[in-house]
């Protein structure tokens, strides 16, 4: 196993590398204006074309504020991702980054629930070198989180 990240770190390029760090940053940086409500530093994450998917299609940072608004209110869900793979473009202007989300609420009880599930995020780098979301998804709501997911949503990456 450590034989084959060598072999995948030794084929990345130092350029492709730089650039999958910068997105998982990015990833993470999106993630905790969600986690901390900062509604004006979320939406600065999401592309001016961009399309959110869910139970409907929201279109441009408007639309996607209105439907992640709930998010933002005091005693709404949090969310909160972290990257598990990201690739990106040979020209290293778009990546996919891809991995576990978690919602936590509270029930009528004051019990926390939490669902857990994949997102999947697509980044364009803009003309001033910002990563921002083009498309965003997510899937597998409900799912069973595993250790690894665990993990992931307690690591943060090192990020200047």
């Amino acid at each position: 196993m450590i034989a084959d990240f060598l072999l995948v770190i030794a084929a990345v390029s130092a350029t492709d590398a730089t650039a999958v760090q910068e997105v998982i940053c990015a990833e993470a940086a999106f993630s905790r204006a969600a986690e901390v409500r900062d509604r004006a530093l979320f939406l600065s994450f999401v592309d001016p074309d961009a399309r959110f998917v869910s139970s409907r299609i929201a279109r441009g940072r408007a639309e996607v504020g209105e439907a992640w608004a709930i998010f933002f209110e005091p005693g709404g869900p949090q969310m909160r991702w972290r990257s598990q793979v990201v690739a990106v473009s040979g020209d290293g202007d778009l990546a996919i980054s891809r991995g576990p989300y978690r919602s936590v609420t509270l029930d009528a009880n004051g019990q926390r629930i939490e669902s857990w599930g994949t997102f999947i995020s697509t980044w364009r780098r803009n003309s001033d070198g910002d990563w921002q979301v083009l498309f965003d998804t997510g899937a597998d709501a409900g799912m069973t989180p595993t250790e690894d997911d665990r993990a992931t949503l307690e690591d943060e990456p090192e990020c200047p």
